[in-house]
C-alpha cells in the first residue's frame, strides 16, 4: 500500500535517545510534553552546576520523577557530564548500581552550559577506557570549538581531528554521536564496523540553514550544531528512513524561555518535545518510508543500549491538521514550540 493511502500506523511507543529537561520550574513545565509520547529518554547532565557524579544524578532522577503527572508512564534515562576530573570509580558504580545509562562529553564552549568540558582529551582517557571495559556508551556533542574553524565546518573537523583517533586508540568504547548535521558524520558512522551510533534529531530533518537566515534572522531556529546546507537535510533524511539500525531518534529539544532567545546573543536551542512525534511522520510519510517509522523512533535505539523495545504501543492517525500550541507556559516564561513551516496531519490518538 502507497504511503499516501495509510491513514493509521501502530508502532511501539518512541525512546528520546537525547533530551533536555532543565530544572525546577522548567523541568516541571516541559516534562510532561515528552511523557505524553515517550517512555525513556536519555537526559542530558549540563545543568547549572552540571551533573558530573553519581550521586548528583541520583538526585537529579529523584527530582524527575517528582515533576512527573501524576498517571504518567516515563523512565529518566540518567547520564554523567565528562570533566578532566570525572573520577572512573564513581562512573563505574553509578553504572552498576544502574544510576546512569551514559557518559555524555562535551567538547568545551560547544553548546549551552558546556563550559565545564574537555579541552584536554589525554586527561579523560583513564574514565574512556574504564567505560570501554564496562560497556558504557559516551554520548559526545561532535564539534571542535577553535573559533579558527567555521561553525559549518566544526563537526567534519571534530570527525577527523578527535573521534578518528579517540576510536583507533580506543575501539572497544561504544560511542553515539549526537545530533549529526552532516553527509560527513552519516557517511562515517555508515563506515563504522562496530561500536558507533548517531542520534538525528527532529528540527534537523526538517530545516536547512536558509530557514535560520534567509529573508531576515529567525532565532527560534538556532540551535547547535547548527543546521547546514540543503544537501546535508537531505542526507540525515535518507539515513533516518534508511532502517539502518545504527541512526536513531534524539530530539535534543532544548527548551529555552522567550527572553531567552529573543536577544542581541540568543540562547541555541529548538523545543520539539511537543510535536515530535507528528512532525516525523509527514518526514517519513514525505519520503514514502512510513513503515520505517517504527525502527527510527522505537526500535534502533533500544538495540544500541541493549535495551528492550518498549511493549507498549501508540497509534498515528492521519486527518485534518492538528493545532499544536504555539508556546509551552513555564514558570519562567514562554517557550516557543517548534514549527516546521507545514501543517502535521498526523497525531497521537
Amino acid at each position: 500500500m502507497p504511503d499516501r493511502q495509510i491513514t493509521e500506523l501502530t508502532l511501539r511507543r518512541p525512546d528520546d535517545w537525547h533530551l533536555h529537561l532543565r530544572d525546577g520550574a522548567m523541568l516541571e513545565a516541559v516534562l510532561p510534553e515528552t511523557a505524553r509520547h515517550f517512555a525513556r529518554a536519555i537526559v542530558m547532565p549540563n545543568l547549572v552546576p552540571p551533573v558530573v557524579t553519581g550521586a548528583q544524578a541520583m538526585a537529579y532522577r529523584d527530582r524527575i520523577m517528582a515533576a512527573l503527572p501524576a498517571g504518567a508512564d516515563f523512565t529518566p534515562l540518567m547520564t554523567l557530564y565528562l570533566t578532566e576530573d570525572t573520577d572512573p570509580d564513581d562512573v563505574t558504580a553509578a553504572h552498576a548500581a544502574g544510576i546512569i545509562t551514559a557518559v555524555k562529553l562535551y567538547p568545551a564552549g560547544a553548546t549551552t552550559n558546556s563550559a565545564s568540558g574537555v579541552r584536554d582529551f589525554d586527561k579523560v582517557r583513564p574514565v574512556l577506557d574504564r567505560m570501554a571495559e564496562i560497556g558504557l556508551p559516551l554520548c559526545v556533542h561532535g564539534e571542535v570549538t577553535d573559533p579558527s574553524i567555521d561553525i559549518f565546518d566544526r563537526e567534519a573537523v571534530f570527525i577527523d581531528k578527535i573521534l578518528r583517533p579517540m576510536r583507533k586508540k580506543n575501539p572497544d568504547l561504544r560511542i553515539v554521536m549526537e545530533h549529526v548535521t552532516t553527509q560527513n558524520a552519516v557517511d562515517y558512522v555508515r563506515d563504522a564496523a562496530r561500536n558507533l551510533a548517531a542520534t538525528i534529531t527532529t528540527h534537523h530533518l526538517i530545516i536547512n540553514r536558509n530557514h535560520i537566515l534567509a529573508g531576515g534572522i529567525r532565532p527560534h531556529f538556532y540551535c547547535l550544531p547548527v543546521a547546514k546546507r540543503e544537501t546535508h537535510r537531505v542526507a540525515l533524511v535518507q539515513a533516518a528512513v534508511s532502517g539502518d539500525k545504527r541512526f536513531f531518534l534524539g530530539t535534543d529539544s532544548a527548551p529555552h524561555t522567550e527572553a531567552g532567545k529573543l536577544q542581541a546573543c540568543g540562547c541555541a536551542g529548538i523545543f520539539t518535545a511537543t510535536n515530535t512525534m507528528s512532525c516525523l511522520a509527514e518526514v517519513f510519510e514525505a519520503a514514502g518510508a512510513l513503515r520505517q517509522l517504527e525502527a527510527f523512533t522505537s526500535l534502533n535505539g533500544p538495540a544500541f543500549y541493549r535495551m528492550e523495545p518498549n511493549a507498549d504501543t501508540i497509534t498515528l492517525t492521519r486527518g485534518d491538521p492538528v493545532a499544536y500550541p504555539a508556546r509551552i507556559d513555564t514558570g519562567e516564561g514562554p517557550v516557543t514550540v517548534f514549527d516546521p513551516g507545514f501543517p502535521l496531519h498526523w497525531r497521537v490518538t
